[in-house]
């Protein structure tokens, strides 16, 4: 399978859990007694429900990436730091 297709397959994939968490979350909020929702409503909650799903996840996609790629070894070394530790100031 081609890179393009998983990836194809994965945003529907995820698009298709944003419509599920946007339609279960309306009939949970009727359930309880909430009002019916209008267009704007809908609108308003897939929008919030699709923007935190994305955040998600690509916040998560940075903390795999830093984690793959050695950022986050690279940035507890500093030069600066081993010269710092090597030579401590006031002494000859």
């Amino acid at each position: 399978m081609s890179r393009l297709l998983k990836r194809a397959l994965l945003t529907v994939a995820v698009v298709a859990l944003a419509a599920a968490a946007t339609v279960g979350t309306a009939r949970i909020w009727t359930a309880i007694g909430g009002a019916p929702l209008s267009i704007h409503g809908w609108i308003a909650m897939a929008v919030g429900i699709g923007g935190t799903v994305a955040l998600a996840w690509v916040l998560m996609a940075l903390a795999f990436r830093s984690d793959r790629d050695g950022w986050d070894a690279r940035a507890d070394r500093l030069p600066e730091a081993d010269d710092a530790a090597a030579n401590p100031p006031g002494l000859p």
